[in-house]
């Protein structure tokens, strides 16, 4: 068990980080318990083949309009090099009426350890206090994330209604 008093996720990845000398550092959310290990695979690689990235991460191109407006599925906009430009709940881009892809993040993280280890120190942002998501404290204060796009469909626990439905897939009901 990590300390009580950290803000986030990542925040606990670092300190466990600390008493081990590994030199790429995988943080699998509990909100994804059927993660495939390809996935894993492909958020390692995002990192490895990028050394401008500190963090990586994997996005899916959504399908269901409901994820859209859902703020339970976080949503990331990219560059065109992969790198993340910005996180939300919220829907983005802003669909003025043309054809927009929107892409979900999933709930897998990979670091470089050097820098998990001064995540904790860097300061909390507006961003980060507005949306709660703990990838855009990396942002806000210069980091460059690294995000694979695939093709898996994740089957994250966010709600009550998630752990119903991720019960049903493995026939526990």
């Amino acid at each position: 068990m990590t300390l009580p008093t950290h803000l986030s996720g990542t925040d606990r990845v670092a300190e466990v980080a600390g008493n081990h000398e590994h030199g790429i550092v995988v943080n699998i959310q509990g909100d994804e318990p059927l993660i495939d290990p390809a996935a894993i695979d492909l958020a390692v690689r995002s990192l490895t083949d990028n050394p401008n990235a500190q963090m990586a991460t994997l996005k899916r191109k959504i399908d269901r309009l409901d994820e859209i407006t859902n703020p339970n599925v976080v949503k990331v906009v990219t560059d065109h090099r992969g790198f993340a430009i910005y996180f939300s709940r919220s829907p983005i881009p802003y669909n003025r009426g043309g054809a927009v892809t929107y892409f979900k993040h999933i709930g897998l993280y990979v670091y470089r350890r050097e820098f998990l280890l001064d995540y904790s120190d860097l300061p909390v942002g507006p961003l980060e206090q507005a949306e709660r998501l703990e990838q855009l404290r990396a942002l806000e204060n210069g980091f460059a994330i690294h995000v694979a796009e695939t093709q898996y469909e994740s089957l994250g626990v966010d709600t009550p209604e998630d752990l119903v439905r991720v019960q049903a897939h493995l026939g526990v009901l």
